[in-house]
């Protein structure tokens, strides 16, 4: 009977994901997630043809991961962005890859290439709500998921400043929330 390898792919992608958020892309090392995988170098090979390809798949399956956990709402961009909070809190790989995508291979320009059609379809999901009144009409509605993104990254593993740790107080996570939505609500609505 044949043996079936999804298994393994999984055990390599989960690997990797821990090892590239964690070194990056130069400093990840093929034989540590083969090691931490169970598998050997030439499964990752035959799987993903190299190491840059096996990144571009992990890159690839969180960013469509984040986008299942939290998908974009424009017509509440305060819950959008108390919700992204709250994934980052959960899956800080998600933020540590696109870092390391951003300083070792895409330095300028957009790095969501990768979900091509979401951006498009967020484009369009913006000029709908602010059609609707929801949104300020004189932003651009390119720039507002950006902006939601950036405001959402304040308590990130990007931020310069302070990391939220999932250990933190709920009372801290709750206040946090607030201060992000209430931000959103200001910046985004008509006529502020």
């Amino acid at each position: 009977m044949p043996r079936d390898g999804s298994a393994t792919r999984r055990r390599l992608l989960d690997a990797a994901a821990a090892e590239f958020s964690t070194h990056g892309i130069a400093g990840a090392r093929v034989d540590r997630i083969a090691t931490a995988a169970g598998a050997n170098k030439a499964q990752i090979y035959a799987w993903f043809s190299s190491k840059d390809g096996l990144f571009d798949a992990v890159f690839a399956e969180h960013l469509a991961l984040i986008l299942e956990m939290v998908p974009f709402e424009p017509r509440d961009l305060p819950g959008y962005v108390a919700r992204l909070y709250d994934a980052y809190v959960r899956r800080p790989e998600v933020v540590r890859l696109a870092i390391w995508a951003r300083l070792e291979r895409t330095p300028t320009g957009d790095l969501m290439t990768v979900v091509a059609d979401d951006v498009e379809a967020k484009i369009d999901a913006v000029r709908a709500a602010q059609a609707d009144g929801l949104v300020d009409p004189d932003l651009d509605a390119r720039d507002v998921s950006p902006l939601v993104i950036g405001l959402s990254l304040a308590w990130s593993p990007a931020s310069p400043t302070i990391t939220a740790d999932p250990a933190d107080a709920a009372a801290v996570h709750e206040r946090r929330r607030a201060a992000l939505s209430a931000a959103a609500r200001r910046a985004f609505r008509p006529g502020s």
